[in-house]
């Protein structure tokens, strides 16, 4: 064998492994690690949500969290989804923060990726997260988490 099929060989297997885990992972809701204490509710300031106060914003029980991006074609379905869920849910509300005029709390969130979902509870505290686009059944399964920490 030649090292150029060698190489070629190790690139189309790493490529297809990176494959594989971003289809495993991509839309999957997953606690975050926090190395302080998360006594305190996720604070967003008003200007992030178009001239409200977050507390209006918020859902009585949950608030899903979308952060999104102009040109991103998963946010617009993780927008349906979680419409559709916040709708059917009582007491869910879905709020969409554009991340690109959002940088500073993009980074204070440790938002990475667009669509980024974060579940929040009744207080405003972070109950998890998914990177990607989620199905309706993981947010479902998410708010249950989210519904019973209260």
């Amino acid at each position: 064998m030649t090292t150029g099929l060698v190489v070629l060989i190790a690139a189309v297997v790493l490529a297809l492994g990176f494959g594989a885990f971003r289809a495993v992972s991509d839309g999957r809701f997953r606690t975050r690690r926090v190395e302080t204490p998360a006594a305190e509710p996720v604070s967003v300031p008003v200007s992030v949500l178009d001239g409200t106060a977050y507390d209006e914003q918020r859902g009585e029980r949950a608030t899903l969290l979308q952060f999104s991006s102009a040109f991103c074609a998963p946010c617009r379905a993780t927008r349906r989804v979680l419409s559709e869920v916040a709708e059917v849910v009582p007491g869910v509300r879905h709020v969409e923060i554009d991340a690109e005029h959002h940088l500073e709390l993009v980074r204070a969130l440790g938002v990475v990726r667009t669509p980024t979902t974060l579940v929040l509870d009744g207080t405003g505290r972070e109950v998890t997260r998914a990177a990607g686009a989620p199905s309706k059944q993981a947010v479902m399964a998410s708010l249950e988490s989210a519904v019973s920490a209260e």
